[in-house]
């Protein structure tokens, strides 16, 4: 077994890998602070939980297990008692890693604590994991039941970070900055794990900031991760802060990722740093699916092409292969590599329902291809697509064209029953100016302009605020048609 992170034991001692605000650790005190918290876990197949939250602690826990060979539950800090009761009973964890600072939750009483030490000096342990082994249980959002634990083996950290790397030429150079979560695959495995398996280093915000941003693109950082929600806070900064575009336009690598960045977003990026995000996608179960390529064309409103190892295809209803890439046949993606997890901890029912006799993992994820092989999602099956008058529409395409309207700060596109269409298309709405919205027929015939008639919304609702998650994620569910 080789190791995830060969640079822990071949880096020069002070070549810098984490930056937590104003706390950072070289690779040789990661080493032996890693060392010495992996030496004191538990082994025979016993879990630990980390309390994931946004400091040095949470990145030292992760790292100990993965080189203990001990599956990591990361915990979200914001969850629920109900959640995180749920998340402890169906995980069993031996005991949780924690920031000697950290106030833990009711919920978390009865499981032993063990507080990490970043100046623990320890050696570290051989592999003693196989590729197949579990690195690591990311429990999924439940927004159809309670979270389910998705097992990652150490192949797919390996091979998704590898083939990211072969996609965005990442090497041990690169310095990344980003300021998301680490209880997620997102800021966790590719915004920690990334930079320590390439021998580069991460400097993580603590909480994103388009100040902060500035300052470490300025200061070496060569690459930035974020959500839209963090690159739309850049984008409405830009016209402001010419230091930002400066800082942007400097940097190797900008990439947005865990939801569709909206294409005038791009674009404002764009036309402020002469720089153009790029975007991936992927999901807990399968990590990295498809990227933009560094070498390759940043076209907005596209998640790129199929990344090394892994094989991709689109779906009909009835499971029949789409195989004309005509950027408008609409199915969904099916995924299979070494990318994937092993299955959903203790559920082998849904374990099985998630994946095709011939191996693919149903993503539920619509998307079309252009003739190019450039993948394109329009939303989620369950969520986001639309069949209304005998067409599948999906809205994120409608969405991104709301958003060029002046006049919409925020925009949700979902379906509600209609006894003539089967579905009609509902805009909600967070207009710019709250006290002059765009209505239906003007917002009906910017889209039918932009995109076909047949998508255009049949009404629109106007909200103060869309509902949305730790990543940014609007959460559709809480839309409810009055």
């Amino acid at each position: 077994m080789s190791s995830l992170f060969p640079a822990l034991t071949g880096s020069p001692d002070g070549r810098p890998a984490l930056r937590f605000g104003e706390r950072s650790l070289t690779y040789a005190e990661l080493a032996a602070a890693a060392g010495a918290t992996a030496g004191s876990l538990p082994g025979g197949g016993a879990r630990v939980a980390v309390w994931a939250t946004p400091a040095l602690e949470t990145a030292v826990a992760v790292v100990a297990a993965l080189l203990a060979g001990v599956p990591a539950v990361p915990l979200n800090p914001k969850s629920g008692e109900r959640e995180l009761g749920h998340i402890l009973s169906d995980s069993a964890p031996a005991l949780v890693l924690a920031a000697p600072d950290a106030d833990l939750p009711a919920a978390l009483a009865g499981l032993p604590r063990a507080d990490v030490d970043v100046t623990a000096r320890g050696p570290v342990p051989a592999p003693p994991a196989e590729d197949g082994d579990p690195a690591l249980i990311v429990y999924t959002s439940g927004t159809t039941g309670p979270p389910k634990g998705a097992v990652i083996p150490r192949r797919a950290v390996a091979g998704t970070l590898d083939a990211l790397a072969d996609a965005w030429r990442w090497t041990g150079d690169d310095v990344l900055v980003h300021g998301l979560p680490l209880f997620h695959v997102h800021g966790l495995v590719l915004g920690v794990l990334g930079p320590l398996r390439r021998g580069g280093s991460v400097r993580h915000l603590g909480r994103f900031s388009p100040e902060g941003v500035a300052r470490e693109l300025t200061g070496g950082a060569t690459m930035l991760f974020g959500v839209p929600t963090m690159y739309h806070r850049i984008a409405e900064a830009l016209p402001a802060d010419p230091a930002l575009a400066r800082a942007l336009a400097g940097a190797r690598l900008l990439v947005s990722g865990s939801a569709a960045l909206p294409v005038h977003d791009h674009e404002r990026i764009a036309a402020a740093t002469g720089r153009r995000v790029i975007e991936r996608y992927g999901m807990t179960e399968t990590l990295m699916n498809t990227s933009v390529r560094a070498d390759g064309e940043a076209r907005a409103g596209t998640v790129g092409v199929p990344l090394p190892g892994v094989e991709l295809r689109l779906v009909e209803e009835d499971g029949t292969e789409i195989t004309a890439y005509d950027g408008e046949t609409v199915g969904e993606i099916q995924v299979r590599g070494p990318n994937l997890f092993t299955g959903y901890l203790n559920r082998p029912d849904a374990t099985a329902a998630a994946f095709t006799p011939d191996g693919f993992f149903r993503t539920g994820d619509m998307a079309v291809r252009d003739p190019d092989g450039y993948v394109r999602i329009v939303g989620r099956k369950a969520t986001d697509l639309i069949k209304s008058g005998g067409y599948k529409i999906g809205a994120g395409e409608i969405e991104n064209a709301l958003l060029e309207h002046p006049g919409v700060r925020e925009a949700a596109v979902t379906g509600e029953p209609d006894a003539d269409l089967g579905e009609r298309i509902v805009a909600w709405i967070v207009p710019a100016d709250p006290q002059a919205p765009p209505g239906l027929e003007e917002l009906a015939g910017h889209v039918a302009a932009r995109l076909a008639p047949h998508k255009r919304p049949r009404a629109v609702r106007h909200v103060e605020a869309l509902p949305r998650n730790d990543m940014g994620k609007i959460l559709k569910r809480a839309l409810t048609h009055g």
